[in-house]
């Protein structure tokens, strides 16, 4: 089991509902092409 070398206890994130709807609508616009082993990125905004 990998070691923890950090002390510090990570607080739990609370994200508000803005910023989650926020990646969904971006990750919804988000649209990747393949073309012979090349990826282009694109938002469809």
């Amino acid at each position: 089991m990998a070691k923890l070398y950090s002390r510090k206890k990570l607080q739990p994130m609370n994200p508000k509902k803005e910023t989650i709807s926020f990646l969904l609508s971006y990750s919804k616009a988000l649209r990747i092409n393949t073309y012979k082993k090349l990826e282009f990125e694109s938002i469809l905004n």
